[in-house]
């Protein structure tokens, strides 16, 4: 069994690299955080011409037919350059939204947008810093509109529509609404990395269609996840990879005592420790990429362990990237910082690092009582 990655997909991953390394993804997420602009419309513009957007979406809806592989490949290198677009929100939750749950005429209405980037869309599960179970949600969906308030959501202030988790009366549902649209009342949540927008969506009375069966809403919710986080694990990979040739770099630079300090054990031994979780973190996604591709039964499992390693990697990689800068490292000039409010925006995303763990030691012991 071969978990590597394909010629084909070795060069996409290198034209990603020079997309956006041409591109200066990261000085523009730097700008980014510095003006009013919510994203890189233009680096979205010329990411839609690419076709990244639709990469898993089949060609009939105008996407590129690609496979979940594929993304992952992109996925690694929007996070070594921490792109500011709305891409995760969009293609990792929207779009793989709609193609599990959608009819046709959905699918027909929102797809070809999505792959062409027209259209930006979101999913909006969380209220609050509460802990949701499936006696919990507040927001509620009757008689074809929605209320209820979602917080935060990812990209809310730009994104064009939302699929939300909403109690139907007789279970959860998934629920579409257009943010456009009467009803909807969008306030900015501000968050440790301002190159990454999120919301606070209030429904009153919102206009929504059902998006899947009126009880199914957590089995998809926990299936898209499942999905979710694998590709944010591989972008997660691909920040801590750059925390790591980062400091590397400067520990072969910066003189002290008369020689680079990445000499001293201090700093290799720190490093060793990044480059050892980094590769922990790269086996489980190339493993959760695989199952994912194959839509193997291993996928929970495979999906909350890539999860927990990538996690652990980044928080590891752009802590110690900081460190090994020493003061420099903690100031707004350099590039440090950005990895590292990234890194815990990232550990948050679809769940946090316990809730992980929890749904890992959970589903093995499951896989082993079923065994």
């Amino acid at each position: 069994m071969n978990f590597d990655f394909s010629e084909e997909q070795r060069l996409l991953r290198d034209q990603a690299r020079r997309f956006l390394d041409d591109g200066q993804a990261l000085g523009q997420a730097r700008q980014v955080m510095e003006t009013d602009e919510p994203f890189d419309r233009e680096m979205w513009s010329r990411m839609a011409e690419l076709g990244w957007m639709g990469t898993v979406v089949p060609d009939t809806y105008g996407g590129a037919g690609m496979s979940r592989e594929d993304l992952c490949v992109i996925a690694e290198e929007l996070g070594r350059t921490l792109a500011p677009t709305p891409f995760s929100s969009s293609v990792y939750l929207a779009t793989e939204a709609i193609l599990l749950a959608g009819d046709e005429a959905q699918r027909d209405a929102y797809l070809p947008r999505l792959a062409a980037g027209e259209t930006i869309g979101t999913v909006a599960i969380a209220e609050g810093v509460k802990n949701l179970d499936r006696k919990g949600l507040a927001t509620s969906f009757s008689a074809g509109v929605l209320n209820g308030v979602k917080t935060p959501v990812p990209d809310g202030d730009v994104a064009d529509f939302a699929v939300v988790l909403a109690d139907a009366g007789g279970g959860a549902a998934w629920v579409l609404v257009d943010l456009a649209g009467d009803g909807v009342a969008r306030d900015s949540v501000e968050t440790v990395d301002p190159s990454r927008n999120h919301a606070r969506l209030n429904f009153t009375k919102a206009p929504a269609e059902l998006l899947g069966p009126t009880d199914g809403g957590w089995e998809l919710t926990e299936r898209l996840f499942d999905q979710a986080a694998v590709l944010f694990a591989f972008e997660q990979l691909g920040g801590a990879q750059a925390c790591l040739d980062m400091a590397v770099e400067y520990a072969k630079e910066r003189y002290a005592f008369g020689r680079p300090i990445g000499s001293f054990q201090a700093i290799k031994h720190k490093l060793a420790d990044v480059y050892t979780a980094t590769e922990l973190a790269r086996s489980n996604a190339y493993y959760g990429a695989w199952a994912l591709a194959e839509d193997a039964p291993d996928l929970p499992v495979a999906a909350a362990a890539a999860r927990v390693a990538a996690i652990q990697a980044y928080e590891l990689a752009s802590g110690e990237n900081i460190q090994t800068h020493g003061g420099m490292g903690f100031t707004w000039e350099l590039d440090c910082h950005l990895y590292y409010r990234r890194a815990k925006l990232l550990a948050l995303a679809i769940g946090g690092e316990r809730r992980w763990k929890d749904k890992l030691i959970s589903r093995i012991e499951a896989r082993n009582v079923a065994a």
